[in-house]
């Protein structure tokens, strides 16, 4: 929701850095990819964070109504049925 920090982005870069090629590393987002060069901020290790994250990925776009607005919509409002 937040361009990310200097640190977060030194932090992450090196989590991905450990993980690049030895292990499977799962990120879910809201904002779609095409955002988040700019919702990393740092250009230079936006590239080198995407780099890592998007070219060997495997994406799952997911579509449909959201999971809160169907978990609300079954939730009862009556507060007296739930004393």
């Amino acid at each position: 929701l937040a361009v990310l920090t200097a640190p977060e982005r030194r932090d992450l870069l090196e989590i991905l850095e450990d993980r690049h090629g030895r292990a499977s590393t799962i990120v879910t987002s809201q904002l779609p990819v095409e955002h988040w060069h700019d919702a990393i901020g740092d250009p230079t290790l936006a590239d080198a964070i995407l780099d890592r994250l998007v070219h060997n990925a495997h994406r799952l776009k997911l579509t449909g109504e959201s999971m809160r607005k169907a978990a609300a919509r079954n939730t009862s409002l009556d507060l007296s049925a739930q004393a």
